[in-house]
Order: structure tokens, then C-alpha cells, then sequence
């Protein structure tokens, strides 16, 4: 996979991972690729680690969406948990 596929799948599993938790973060479209390519590949990394299933890089492959999504919510939740909602006003 290229950088401009992996540039898509993270903006797309950022993209589902805010629609599935929905809440005022920070960041905008920059900040869901981002969640979502690093979610991307928390996702590879705990699919390989805890499953021993390694994700294919075929960009069609359900199982790699499925783990980038996964790993998106989980970038999600912990930044939630980290920093709370940093846009509430005082």
C-alpha cells in the first residue's frame, strides 16, 4: 500500500471511529487522519500481538478495516480518558 492509500484508510477509520464515539474533539480532518492512521496501526499491532492474526495489505481486505477502525476507537477512548473533553467551556 502506498502513502496516499494509507492516507485514505486512516481518514475513513477516523471518520467511522468519531461517527461510532461521537463527541466535540479537537482537531478536525487533520486530526481524524491522524487518530485514524495511527489507529490504523495500534489496530495491526494488537491484531498480530493478542490474535496472532497478521493484517494482509491488500487495501480491500475486510480484516484490515476492521483492525483500523478497532484501532482508531481505541486512540479515541484513550485520548478521551487522557485529556477529557478539552473543548468545555469554564
Amino acid at each position: 500500500m502506498g502513502i496516499v492509500s494509507w492516507l485514505v484508510l486512516g481518514l475513513i477509520a477516523g471518520v467511522i471511529a468519531k461517527v461510532l464515539l461521537p463527541g466535540r474533539d479537537p482537531g478536525g480532518v487533520i486530526g481524524t487522519t491522524l487518530i485514524g492512521i495511527v489507529g490504523s496501526f495500534i489496530g495491526g499491532w494488537l491484531s498480530t500481538k493478542f490474535l496472532h492474526e497478521p493484517i494482509p495489505k491488500d487495501f480491500g481486505e475486510p480484516r484490515m478495516w476492521v483492525a483500523s477502525i478497532a484501532g482508531a476507537l481505541v486512540l479515541l477512548i484513550a485520548y478521551r480518558l487522557l485529556f477529557g473533553n478539552s473543548r468545555e467551556r469554564r
